[in-house]
């Protein structure tokens, strides 16, 4: 259940970061029920339990109304009174004092420019807040603190921005006219100098075209030619050798060798035929 929890508030601490523009470290504007209910449940640090739920460092703020309306309270107060004393004060510019709904109203203002997180446990100040774009709100149940997900109201309101900031403004269309007819002007202006331009070019070209050009004693030529690659042998590491003859007997026949003594030349036995042999016996 508390991975469920910490997963919805995420979501909407990226809504209202990536719709409405809240940076860290987040600024949270508490009020009287909200600072007594963490006293009595002993949820401290403050700061620490609500950095748990939004995943970011928070700044607390209260204001002189809130502090003047505890302490009007009397002595059960005085504990919760301490408390938001150690809280940044919002200037809320009040002379006289309101009360703490009226006053959280008017520092919010009717698109919340501070971007406050709001954190109260009145259940009217709550509903009026989901009517005002851009503005989160945190409530606390026995000793866990809950962030309350963005109004039907504030996502249609996203919605809207988002669809008004992708189509082009009045300003910006009046001055993609007037950039439109300043071009069709110039063109009609640069067609008759254009035109002498071209005939130009294109007497140069014919004379520029078939010829080569000498630069530096280099013949320059207007296409580039390339070589074509001949086929090359093939490489000597990866042909096998060649195997010697083991008829070695027969090719040193009919030659000289050389010893230390001199040169012998090689003479073939002759065989004498039967037939010979024969003949002389006889």
């Amino acid at each position: 259940m508390r991975v469920k929890k910490q997963k919805r508030h995420r979501r909407a601490v990226r809504f209202y970061t990536a719709c409405f523009g809240f940076r860290e470290p987040f600024k949270i504007l508490c009020d009287g029920t909200f600072v007594h209910h963490l006293v009595v449940n002993r949820i401290t640090p403050a700061d620490t339990a609500l950095t748990n739920i939004l995943g970011a460092t928070v700044k607390l703020f209260t204001t002189r109304c809130v502090l003047a309306e505890l302490k009007s309270l009397g002595g059960s107060y005085m504990e919760a009174l301490n408390a938001a004393n150690n809280l940044i004060t919002a200037r809320c510019d009040h002379e006289t004092q309101k009360s703490a709904v009226d006053c959280i109203t008017e520092v919010i203002g009717g698109n919340n420019s501070e971007h406050f997180f709001v954190a109260t446990q009145d259940a009217d100040l709550r509903r009026s807040l989901q009517k005002i774009p851009g503005v989160p709100v945190i409530f606390a149940l026995r000793n866990a603190l809950f962030l309350e997900q963005p109004s039907s109201f504030q996502r249609q309101f996203a919605k809207s921005a988002e669809e008004e900031r992708l189509h082009m403004t009045d300003l910006e269309l009046n001055m993609l006219r007037q950039r439109k007819k300043r071009r069709l002007s110039d063109d009609k202006h640069g067609d008759s100098s254009d035109a002498s331009e071209e005939e130009v070019d294109d007497i140069s070209q014919v004379q520029i075209i078939n010829t080569n050009v000498k630069t530096n004693g280099i013949d320059v030529k207007d296409k580039v030619s390339f070589k074509r690659k001949k086929a090359k042998g093939p490489n000597p590491l990866s042909v096998k050798k060649k195997k010697k003859s083991l008829d070695t007997n027969f090719s040193t026949l009919g030659k000289e060798s050389k010893n230390g003594e001199g040169t012998v030349r090689s003479r073939k036995k002759r065989k004498r035929s039967r037939q010979k042999v024969v003949e002389g016996n006889a």
